[in-house]
């Protein structure tokens, strides 16, 4: 793997990991079609650089995310059980282009059905065990590739009433455990193979960190006016192409 591989990993990863279309479906699409090479654990271990991006971003409103941190680590638990357990089935039979296609396509409905059938009126003081519990079964799901987990949750968060924005902030914040599990997980790991260098791995965790936060300045406010329809059409339009390419 060269410098401008884990780069261009590390912009995908940051990019996608919170623009509602699926960053391991984009990294699973760079390698098969582009040639990056990638694995479970380089991905992992780039979401560290998403972390810091979210405890960036969020750190003035940290005394406020204190107040939820129940909620937070409650919706993290589902994600975190069947991470857990299905790692090994996810990474031998899911990462694959045509599972992303479908899921991109397939995962893109509840997006549709959050902003067809979501209040979109609450604000996150009116999160309570079970709308978190909800949001967080619905991350779970985002360990099949080309979900999105952060369309999922948002999505989640819009059926349960939330707002546009303050779904997206929660999915986010939901996410960080998981995200950090994950990174420190696979990247202990990772550098305990020696399956890349640490300049290499450096490189990609500040190239994520950069480009997630960048993704979180953009997507937060951009919910404030407008809904995920223009997400949901990229993901179709993508899914389609890739499945017209591997046919």
């Amino acid at each position: 793997m060269t410098f401008l591989g884990i780069f261009i990993l590390g912009l995908i990863q940051g990019l996608t990991e919170f623009l509602p279309i699926s960053s391991t479906g984009h990294l699973i699409l760079a390698e098969k079609f582009f040639h990056i090479s990638s694995n479970l654990s380089v991905d992992a271990f780039m979401h560290l650089g998403s972390f810091l991006a979210i405890l960036v971003y969020f750190w003035r409103d940290l005394k406020e995310i204190w107040d939820y941190k129940w909620f937070i680590l409650l919706a993290a638990i589902p994600g975190g059980i069947a991470g857990l357990a299905l790692e090994h089935f996810v990474e031998t039979y899911l990462r694959i282009p045509i599972i992303v296609a479908f899921s991109l396509i397939i995962m893109s409905i509840p997006m549709i059905l959050g902003e067809i059938l979501g209040k979109k009126q609450e604000d996150i003081k009116d999160l309570n065990y079970k709308k978190a519990l909800f949001i967080g079964c619905a991350q779970a799901l985002a360990l099949i590739p080309g979900t999105s987990r952060s369309g999922i949750t948002i999505s989640a968060g819009l059926l349960t009433g939330l707002r546009r924005d303050i779904a997206a902030k929660f999915s986010f914040l939901a996410g960080a455990p998981l995200i950090l599990g994950a990174g420190l997980y696979e990247g202990l790991k990772l550098l305990k193979t020696n399956t890349i260098s640490l300049d290499l791995a450096l490189t990609g965790f500040i190239s994520s960190t950069i480009w997630s936060f960048l993704a979180i300045a953009f997507l937060i406010p951009f919910l404030k006016r407008y809904s995920l329809y223009s997400f949901v059409i990229y993901r179709i339009i993508l899914g389609t192409i890739i499945l017209v390419l591997l046919i």
